[in-house]
């Protein structure tokens, strides 16, 4: 019993060393399979690099675990994927987008959910491909060939998880019906779609985001009802198309944006908003609107930004309300690009700042006496209101306050009747200082918090920025608009501001005309002498530039001058130095030294020679240095100290030891 007792604990230990030893090597096998990398790409961890190889085929190998295979960039076919790599389940994520695929392709990993397969020639999806991926929910089809006519029937609806589908630049006619029901997102961005019949959006009740920029799209090619099915939608982008009115029964539940811009968008309905209680985000930018329906976004309690840039707006009496709306919106209200287009008297300003005495009314107001004024033939063509600017005396400008201007009604006999102005609190007043800059005073007979001063050049096209702004506190009066334009008009405005930078309710705002004058002296002109001595200083200007345009052409032209003769004298120290073994001696003093790049001579004279460079190089520090060696009998023999067994120029009967004695 004892012996046994002595023999167990040798024996399990034994046990338990063996079976940790074939546990460890099963474990190493196991690894070692799975961290396996085909010899073409790179594996880091999980993720398994194969792009930019010029690969035709996907290589044989990927092993399990892997969940990020990168395949972009190559050249591989629809030929190119083993039946081997549908079974690698580890795969999510596949990248094959810059290859030369003509059809969905087959034997993809069975568990994808992101498949990239962009810029490829893809023209055909069939049924049986999108079968294999039942997990797939991200599917980039950007940049191919698809028509309407190689999508098979239901293609897209084996694909049951499918979340976003992104089919942007290819040939589809219209929208492919049978998509899946849980799709949230769907791009079919520039295409050439021309229809979307009722039965594209049928059941899409998941779908939030559909984009259909750059397409074909008419009201008439978009059935009634295509929309209405759409009751999770937050965001709807129609942009480039041929829509001349908004697309009707959009729908409102979840609805926060919408893009119309880039139509040709005349009219916009009143109940075309009426629905979308929760919308954001409106832009109706770049589109042929010219006038408003009173009441159109008045069912847009949760309106934040507006766009309204780049329209043809007319600013006369059915602009009136959106004048009103826009001065009691709140402030968290982003209203933008509301200017007008036309008449000309009220083109480049902003409808904001309109007041009734600037639009164009058919009728006066009712209830007030009329005015008969008489037009002379030589008079301006304008009645001024008393807050117009004045001149001051002196000035060589013209001022056209037209902008303040009364509506007017002809009558038969030649004859205006103005309506009078309404109130005389501001009065405005502008003085020139010279044909760049104007100042502008002004007197308010009331409080004001802070003015917006405007003013903008007429007679150009208001895109791009041309109306200039400027906000001042209520205690300043006047403020310089400087690097304006001789001989033009502009337009100021000049708004009452409150505590919070808002606009003051009523119709406070006053604008005048000012046009400058070209800034030379004319011969018959009358001007004061103050006057004459500014101007004259206008005209030394030219002068002067051009003075100092001549100065620095002067200067540039020394410089260069002085840079050619330094050059001119370095060549010429140059070739005399070169050419200096020359000078005073005959050519038949000179022996050539045969060197090996030939770069020097042997001078000899009568007493003695020299090894002299050709080209003005120092002589190398092993070069041959000679010495000369006067022997007892007069004979003179020349040889190197330095290096031993040395050639002998000249030989004399001096023995071999003497050589290097002096």
């Amino acid at each position: 019993m004892g012996l046994w007792t002595r023999m167990w604990p040798t024996d399990w230990a034994v046990l338990m060393k063996s079976w940790l030893i074939f546990f460890s090597l099963g474990l190493y096998m196991q690894v070692s399979k799975t961290l396996a990398c085909p010899k073409v790409c790179r594996c880091d961890r999980n993720f398994v690099y194969c792009n930019e190889r010029s690969l035709t085929s996907v290589p044989l190998g990927i092993p399990e675990g892997v969940t990020v295979l990168y395949l972009h960039n190559n050249q591989i076919n629809n030929a190119g994927f083993p039946a081997e790599l549908h079974n690698v389940q580890s795969v999510h994520t596949v990248y094959l987008y810059g290859n030369q695929l003509d059809e969905f392709p087959m034997n993809l990993p069975k568990n994808v959910r992101i498949l990239h397969l962009q810029e490829n020639n893809i023209q055909t999806i069939s049924r049986a491909a999108l079968a294999q991926l039942l997990k797939l929910e991200e599917l980039h089809l950007d940049d191919n060939s698809i028509s309407t006519v190689g999508v098979e029937d239901g293609a897209f609806q084996e694909a049951i998880s499918l979340k976003l589908l992104f089919l942007s630049k290819n040939h589809l006619s219209s929208v492919p019906v049978g998509l899946p029901v849980d799709l949230q997102e769907l791009r079919v961005d520039e295409n050439r779609i021309a229809v979307i019949s009722d039965l594209a959006f049928q059941n899409l009740t998941s779908l939030e985001r559909l984009i259909v920029d750059g397409n074909l799209l008419t009201n008439k090619g978009i059935a009634e009802g295509t929309f209405s099915h759409l009751s999770k939608l937050k965001e709807f982008s129609i942009v480039r198309n041929s829509l001349t009115y908004p697309p009707p029964d959009l729908p409102g539940t979840h609805l926060l944006r919408l893009y119309l811009q880039d139509n040709q968008i005349t009219h916009i309905p009143l109940t075309a908003f009426s629905n979308l209680h929760k919308l954001e985000r409106l832009d109706i930018s770049n589109n042929q609107l010219r006038m408003l329906v009173k009441g159109v976004f008045d069912n847009l309690h949760n309106l934040r930004q507006l766009t309204v840039r780049n329209n043809p707006w007319l600013c006369d009496c059915s602009i009136k309300w959106v004048t009103e709306w826009l001065k009691f919106i709140p402030s968290s209200i982003n209203v933008r690009g509301f200017m007008c287009q036309g008449p000309e008297q009220v083109r480049g300003m902003a409808v904001r700042e309109l007041n009734m005495n600037m639009l164009s009314c058919p009728t006066t107001t009712p209830g007030l006496p009329l005015i008969i004024t008489s037009v002379p033939a030589t008079a301006m063509p304008t009645t001024l209101v008393p807050t117009s600017s004045v001149p001051l005396p002196g000035t060589k400008y013209n001022l056209t306050p037209t902008i303040a201007t009364l509506p007017t009604v002809p009558d038969r006999e030649n004859r205006e009747r103005v309506t009078p102005p309404i109130s005389e609190r501001i009065q405005l007043s502008i003085h020139f200082v010279n044909d760049t800059c104007i100042q502008v005073n002004w007197m308010s007979l009331f409080t004001v918090m802070a003015y917006k001063l405007t003013w903008v050049k007429m007679g150009h096209s208001l895109v791009g920025g041309i109306v200039q702004e400027r906000i001042v506190s209520g205690e300043k009066q006047h403020l310089s608009l400087v690097n304006l334009e001789p001989k033009s008009t502009y337009r100021i405005c000049l708004v009452p501001l409150d505590t919070y930078n808002s606009y003051q309710t009523g119709e406070d705002t006053v604008c005048s005309e000012a046009t400058t004058k070209a800034s030379f002296l004319s011969n018959g002109s009358n001007i004061p002498s103050s006057h004459e001595q500014t101007t004259s200083q206008n005209l030394g200007s030219p002068f002067l530039l051009a003075g100092l345009i001549g100065g620095a052409v002067i200067f540039v032209l020394v410089v260069l001058l002085s840079i050619f003769c330094w050059h001119m004298h370095k060549k010429g120290r140059y070739t005399s130095q070169k050419w200096k073994y020359n000078r005073g001696r005959r050519k038949d003093d000179y022996c050539e030294a045969g060197t090996k790049k030939d770069n020097s001579i042997l001078e000899m004279t009568e007493t003695s020679f020299q090894i002299v460079s050709l080209n003005n190089d120092q002589l190398l520090k092993g070069d041959f240095r000679l010495q000369p060696i006067y022997t007892p009998n007069g004979g003179i023999n020349y040889t190197d100290c330095h290096i031993p067994n040395n050639m002998r120029y000249c030989n004399s009967n001096v023995s071999d030891l003497e050589h290097c004695h002096t």
